[in-house]
């Protein structure tokens, strides 16, 4: 699922992108940019985070501030960089660091949708990742969302089996934080 060597962005993201209510978005791990580029030209000012000063430099662009930081050692050293509440959305793909994830939902908005998407075991199958440190486990991106006095409504979740764009497997979730949707939330199923 290196969306990045192909530039285009996730459909599991696309698909979910529209439901951002109006506000900052952080992309997290962004990458050379491609989910920030998608969410800054639907109107959302964009904060792309990566620790690859040479992806943030492709990412940086209109509507899109970056910030080089390794979260993995910055954040226990320093904290996390980012206020509660402070995103209507946030992106992650195709990263996994655990300890990260109760920071990710408090700087959510009450009524912010995140959106994530990385590997999951049987992946090894298929090539890199491979190391169980950066596979969840059955059911696990569920559970570490889904933690917590305020427990998000999820949207969606997948567990399973892609082709597309090659052969993985991940999980991936679209959650409100907050108790429920709203009608802004919804999208038409096809």
């Amino acid at each position: 699922m290196d969306h990045s060597a192909i530039g285009r962005a996730s459909p599991w993201v696309i698909r979910f992108a529209p439901l951002i209510p109006t506000g900052e978005v952080l992309d997290l791990a962004c990458g050379a940019g491609r989910h920030a580029r998608l969410l800054a030209s639907l109107g959302h000012p964009v904060t792309a985070v990566d620790r690859d000063a040479d992806a943030l430099a492709q990412t940086a662009g209109p509507g899109i501030a970056t910030l080089r930081a390794d979260l993995e050692v910055d954040a226990p050293r320093s904290g996390w960089p980012f206020g509660a509440g402070r995103f209507a959305g946030i992106v992650v793909t195709n990263y996994l660091h655990r300890p990260l994830f109760p920071h990710i939902l408090d700087s959510l908005a009450p009524g912010g949708v995140l959106i994530y998407e990385t590997f999951a075991m049987g992946n090894e199958r298929f090539g890199k990742p491979s190391s169980p440190r950066f596979l969840l486990q059955k059911g696990e991106l569920l559970d570490l969302v889904c933690v917590g006095t305020i427990k998000p409504h999820v949207l969606a979740f997948e567990d399973g089996y892609i082709l597309d764009p090659r052969p993985a497997m991940v999980q991936r979730i679209c959650a409100v934080k907050g108790s429920g949707a709203t009608p802004e939330h919804s999208l038409r199923l096809t």
